[in-house]
Formats: structure tokens, sequence, C-alpha cells
């Protein structure tokens, strides 16, 4: 496995590994939906992740969250992951990025 040498190689992991969690009805990445508000890494390299749902029924609600955390506790250098929710501010297709709105046909 690879050593991570610093913070950069450790956040760019993260985040690649967030491109490859799936929202189950948007074929886009949850990274490129706008999902993803914060990404914390402190010293011991315990991450802590604050992200939204498109909506506060959203049926992943429960799966998502845990799936998140639990890909990113996979990364060997993270110690520990903690995801929290938040509905402040809400999502809305304005926080896409330019390719998740190509993507699904709204550019």
């Amino acid at each position: 496995m690879e050593e991570f040498k610093d913070d950069i190689n450790l956040g760019e992991n993260v985040v690649k590994t967030l491109k490859g969690i799936y929202d189950p009805e948007i074929p886009v990445d949850i990274y490129e939906l706008g999902l993803i508000y914060d990404v914390m890494i402190n010293e011991d390299n315990q991450v802590k992740v604050l992200m939204t749902l498109t909506s506060p029924n959203c049926p992943v609600a429960e799966t998502l969250p845990r799936e998140v955390e639990e890909k990113i506790k996979k990364i060997e250098a993270v110690k520990d992951c903690e995801v929290e929710i938040t509905f402040d501010p809400p999502w809305s297709k304005d926080l896409m990025s330019e390719e998740a709105k190509l993507e699904l046909g709204m550019l």
C-alpha cells in the first residue's frame, strides 16, 4: 500500500474515495453532485465529512452516510472517520459540478 507523506495526499485519497460513491438514484458520484460540504482531517488522520442529502426524506439517508464512513476508514492512513449530515444549507442543483450537470443533460 502507498504510504502517505503529507495531508495533501490523504486529502486527495479521501476525495478520490468520495468520487467512487454514487447516489443510487442519480448516475453521478456524491462529490460531483455537491453532497459533500466539507472534509476535515486533523493531525491524527481522523477524518470528518460534513455532507448533505438531496432531500431530508432521501431513501438512502441511513445507508449512504454509513457507506461514506466505511469506505473512508478503509484508506490505510485514516485512523477514524465521522460523517455528519446537515441540511443547512439545503442541497440544490446549483451545488452540482459542471461535470455532473453535463452528465445529467442539464447543460
